[in-house]
């Protein structure tokens, strides 16, 4: 026990310089010194003692956190100047304590890192996901925490992406993950090629085979902060242009990078199609992407030969003509067109296999599913004569459904 009176001891001389200057600047009260070294005497006895728990030290950190962002409020307001350093420096001994003394418990590491990712430490970030990894190396939310937290750096996050999947080949999180991250990569390359004029040519000759009868969408400025298109300290703009007008031809912005993930989990995964219907949904949010309809293409093309009569690929079939089409557009009644051409096959071609099997579920499901997608574009701006095709359809499908 004298251990660990002596080691209590040792943390509590260690902040006596502290909560002299607090008091010294006024910062704080001596009754409010006073009670901060009460609790933090309570907290170091119970961390020092026999059967310390993990939420011990997550409390203790807490508390230190509270007491920091109160006292930079009052250092703001009084107007005096004083070490930022101290209370993180506090925060961080006793995360690191608690982490060395629980490894296996996720929280506290996490709890770690978001405290060096706020103080912008960055080296630090790199060293406890390390850390961390390397103690559960199986655990695929590491990896895709770690990657998505260093996407700013694509090399690193693609390595700690493709270092998890050595390790958790089995996690299907772990490849939908790495291929949204990698259609978000293509985002900002997308968007730094517009915003320089790169794609002007080729959003006009969409546009002109739009006009005709083509059902691939204008790429739009994606919704990202002038920082992603135009990142400080960055090389003149030609260097930036040529090198934009370089990744236009790679993989990157081509789409071959997704796909060949998805290949790959195809493969691994024994062509799962409800794995292969979370790709298509992935993707389908990317629409500012320009390779996004030759993705989604290559995805359903699976789909259908894997499961072409499965309703969640029959709508998905349906939705892929209108995915990323504005509904005020010259072209979304024709392309909304071919998407009732398909319900009416989809129909045709559940309807053989619900009267042989004697039960109607299949064409239930998909009746459900179609008229929900539908439902949507009822509060949408469309044209008159739209909605009544919708309205019309949705009672089609609601007596389809019914009678079998």
């Amino acid at each position: 026990m004298a251990g660990a009176s002596d080691k209590v001891r040792f943390f509590q001389e260690q902040s006596v310089p502290e909560l002299q200057e607090f008091a010294r600047k006024k910062i704080f009260t001596k009754g409010e010194i006073a009670s901060i070294a009460r609790k933090r005497s309570n907290f170091e006895h119970i961390l020092n003692a026999r059967g310390s728990k993990p939420q011990d030290y997550a409390q203790y950190a807490e508390y230190e956190m509270n007491l920091e962002s109160l006292r930079r409020k009052r250092v703001r307001r009084f107007g005096v100047k004083i070490s930022n350093h101290t209370g993180q420096r506090r925060i961080s001994s006793i995360l690191d304590r608690a982490t060395k003394k629980f490894p296996g418990d996720i929280g506290l590491w996490m709890q770690y890192i978001a405290l060096a990712e706020n103080s912008g430490s960055n080296k630090k970030v790199s060293r406890l996901l390390t850390d961390v990894l390397r103690l559960h190396p199986t655990k695929p939310e590491l990896w895709i925490y770690a990657a998505t937290k260093r996407g700013t750096d694509i090399v690193e996050a693609r390595s700690y992406m493709q270092r998890g999947l050595r390790l958790c080949a089995n996690s299907e999180e772990l490849w939908i993950e790495y291929a949204r991250l990698e259609m978000i990569h293509a985002v900002k390359i997308a968007g730094r090629r517009r915003v320089l004029g790169l794609d002007v040519e080729r959003a006009a000759e969409k546009s002109r085979q739009n006009s005709v009868d083509d059902d691939e969408d204008l790429i739009t400025l994606p919704a990202i902060t002038a920082e992603d298109i135009m990142p400080a300290q960055r090389a003149s703009d030609g260097m930036e242009q040529e090198a934009l007008e370089r990744l236009s031809t790679s993989p990157a912005l081509s789409g071959a990078i997704p796909r060949a993930i998805f290949d790959a989990a195809m493969k691994h995964f024994k062509a799962s199609n409800e794995l292969c219907e979370r790709f298509f949904d992935v993707v389908a949010e990317f629409c500012e992407v320009p390779c996004q309809e030759s993705i989604l293409s290559h995805i359903m093309d699976t789909l259908r030969t894997i499961a072409p009569e499965s309703p969640g690929t029959l709508i998905r079939w349906i939705e892929q003509p209108l995915i990323g089409i504005d509904v005020t557009s010259p072209e979304f009644p024709g392309l909304f067109g071919r998407s009732l051409d398909r319900i009416k096959k989809s129909f045709e071609t559940l309807t053989p296999i619900s009267s042989a099997q004697q039960t109607s579920r299949p064409i239930s499901v998909l009746g459900q599913q179609v008229i929900a997608w539908m439902q949507k574009y009822q509060d949408e701006d469309l044209d008159a004569d739209v909605r009544k095709v919708i309205r019309i359809t949705i009672r089609k499908v609601e007596s389809i459904s019914g009678r079998l």
